[in-house]
C-alpha cells in the first residue's frame, strides 16, 4: 500500500506515520531525510544533490524523483510507502505517478490530518520540555504534578522551542495550505482523498486512519 500523509506542522503527522511504520512495516519516505542520507552515503543521486546544494540552488524535481525511485527499489515490492513532504506541485504529482507505475505500484490513499488553526496554535505554543530529560509538558493540557518540577527526573529547568510562537505557527499553516492547494484537486478527482480530525485524541486518529486503509 502506498499513501500520502498530509498535515501542517504540529498536526501529529510524524506520530501517525511512525505508528503506520510499526503496525504495517511501511517505510516513511521524507524527501528531506532521504536527501541527507543520500548525500552522506555518497550515492550517485546523493552526489548530484550535494553539488546542487553546494551551489546554493534548490534540488530539482528530477533529482528528487530519482531519489524516490532509488528508495522504492531498495525497499522491494512488498513494502508499502508513506510519502511525507512530496509531492507538493502538480508536476511532482505526475512524476510520482510515473515512478510508482514503473514499479507496478499505485497510490492508494491521500490522507489529510485536518486541524483547527486556532486550536493548533494553542497546542503548539503551550508546549515545553524538561531541559534535562526531554519529557514533554503543556501549559494547559499536561503540567508537572509538582509545579516547576519534572515528573520524570526532578529537574527544575524547562525550555521551549523558539519557533513555537503564534506568528511562526500561522506562517507555517499558510505555507502548508499554499503547498497542498495544487495537489489536492488532482487526488480528489480520483476519489482517494480522506480527511481525519487531527485535533482528536492520538489513538482516535490512528483508529480513523486504520479504518480508511481497510476500506
Amino acid at each position: 500500500m502506498n499513501i500520502i500523509l498530509l498535515g501542517p506542522p504540529g498536526a501529529g503527522k510524524g506520530t501517525q506515520a511512525q505508528r503506520l511504520v510499526e503496525a504495517h512495516g511501511m517505510r516513511q519516505l521524507s524527501t528531506g531525510d532521504m536527501l541527507r542520507a543520500a548525500v552522506k552515503a555518497g550515492t550517485p543521486v546523493g552526489l548530484q544533490a550535494k553539488a546542487v546544494m553546494e551551489r546554493g540552488e534548490l534540488v530539482s524535481d528530477e533529482i528528487v524523483s530519482a531519489l524516490i525511485g532509488e528508495e522504492l527499489d531498495a525497499m522491494g515490492p512488498g513494502t508499502g510507502a508513506i510519502f511525507d513532504g512530496y509531492p507538493r506541485t502538480a508536476a511532482q504529482a505526475a512524476s510520482l505517478d510515473a515512478i510508482l507505475g514503473a514499479r507496478g505500484r499505485t497510490l492508494d490513499h491521500v490522507i489529510e490530518l485536518d486541524v483547527d488553526e486556532d486550536a493548533l496554535v494553542e497546542r503548539i505554543c503551550g508546549r515545553y520540555t524538561c531541559a534535562n530529560c526531554g519529557k514533554g509538558y503543556h501549559d494547559k493540557f499536561e503540567q508537572p504534578r509538582i509545579p516547576g518540577v519534572c515528573d520524570k527526573c526532578g529537574s527544575t529547568e524547562f525550555k521551549r522551542r523558539p519557533d513555537d510562537n503564534e506568528e511562526t505557527v500561522r506562517t507555517r499553516m499558510a505555507e502548508y495550505r499554499a503547498k497542498t492547494a495544487p495537489i489536492l484537486p488532482i487526488y480528489e478527482e480520483r476519489g482517494i482523498v480522506s480527511r481525519v480530525n487531527g485535533m482528536a485524541d492520538i489513538d482516535h486518529v490512528t483508529a480513523a486512519i486504520e479504518k480508511i486503509l481497510k476500506d
